[in-house]
């Protein structure tokens, strides 16, 4: 019922922003106006992980914590000068040291999406608080870096996809398919001050992007991967690991807010049967693409990103992974950082509660 879900997502929220410190919160307050999220388990905060609570905050329609967070990572992580001026550093310290300065891309993504739905709920205020220009702030500068010796555009111009990190050299070489986000440059066509053919075409090109990436039995898709959708590498990351999760609810999302590509629904399908066929409630976390497994772990976060799927999946094929969500346990202790974000998206995205806020 309504009421059984409002109280599930209202206890997760109070467990992962205000629960015990040691074992339950990601969220930390910092003196009167700021707030950072954690990586508990690598003792850092990461640009992902801000962009995650912003956009869980904006959805909860909790504008204290989306501020504190924002103001945060514009003092700490923004990079006001440097070859990487515009961008966010991809992790600091819970001081605020950043211990790299260039960015991790989907920080940025998530980052402006936040934006314009805390514009749409809350309206726009003064400074770092004009929600709608920081969000178009940081797509201009995701598509018109002046590329030096060090940093470049944030979205390879001529495959029209987002690059592993903007620098120089191998690492804008390949992209990660978990990056891939059609359904946010979905609206960033629509909103967006500039550049709407763009952001239109890159929707299009990461739809097409994961039919080529997704290996055709299994449906899963590899950690890194060129920009034709081979994995990249020979090291760990050619394989499906922790990055990968979020690839069944980037397709299945896709699809629940557009229905642009009728292969989101066969691909969600397959995903779902491959997992199904490894035990629904027991299946490893990690898998080489054609399904030999890589670990025995079964992961509350890829549990949540499978749920995600269902938002496109057959009901029947889809419904036995919502429900393992339901029964899941909230992520807690050392690891609670990544299963409880997920964890936290996925529950607000399988029980109708992230949604489209758009911008006037």
């Amino acid at each position: 019922s309504k009421v059984e879900i409002q109280a599930k997502i209202d206890a997760s929220w109070e467990q992962f922003f205000y629960g015990d410190d040691a074992l339950e919160r990601v969220y930390y307050p910092v003196g009167a106006d700021m707030a950072y999220i954690a990586d508990i388990g690598n003792g850092d905060v990461r640009s992902e992980g801000m962009s995650y609570g912003m956009m869980i905050a904006v959805q909860l329609d909790k504008k204290e914590e989306f501020d504190r967070l924002w103001k945060w990572a514009k003092t700490y992580m923004y990079q006001s000068d440097g070859p990487f001026q515009g961008y966010f550093a991809w992790h600091c310290t819970r001081d605020g040291e950043q211990l790299d300065a260039n960015p991790a891309s989907d920080g940025e993504e998530w980052f402006a999406t936040a934006l314009f739905f805390a514009s749409a709920r809350w309206g726009d205020g003064e400074g770092i608080y004009n929600y709608r220009a920081q969000a178009q702030g940081i797509l201009d500068v995701m598509l018109h870096k002046e590329t030096d010796n060090v940093a470049t555009n944030m979205f390879n111009i001529d495959h029209k996809q987002i690059v592993f990190v903007p620098m120089v050299g191998r690492a804008s070489s390949f992209t990660d398919p978990s990056y891939h986000l059609p359904a946010y440059y979905e609206l960033w066509a629509r909103w967006s001050e500039r550049d709407n053919e763009f952001w239109a075409d890159a929707a299009e090109v990461s739809r097409e992007y994961f039919q080529n990436a997704a290996h055709p039995q299994t449906g899963l898709m590899p950690d890194y991967a060129n920009f034709d959708g081979t994995p990249y590498g020979t090291d760990d990351h050619k394989d499906f690991r922790f990055d990968a999760w979020r690839t069944l609810s980037n397709v299945a999302v896709d699809y629940a807010w557009f229905a642009a590509d009728p292969w989101q629904v066969e691909q969600s399908n397959r995903v779902l049967d491959f997992f199904a066929s490894r035990g629904i409630d027991s299946y490893p976390n990690q898998f080489t693409l054609d399904g030999t497994p890589l670990s025995s772990d079964h992961s509350t976060g890829l549990v949540a990103m499978a749920a995600v799927a269902a938002l496109a999946a057959d009901p029947e094929k889809g419904k036995p992974f919502v429900q393992e969500l339901w029964d899941a346990q909230v992520p807690s202790g050392k690891w609670r950082y990544y299963d409880g974000m997920l964890y936290m998206l996925g529950m607000l995205h399988v029980s109708g509660n992230f949604q489209i806020h758009t911008p006037q």
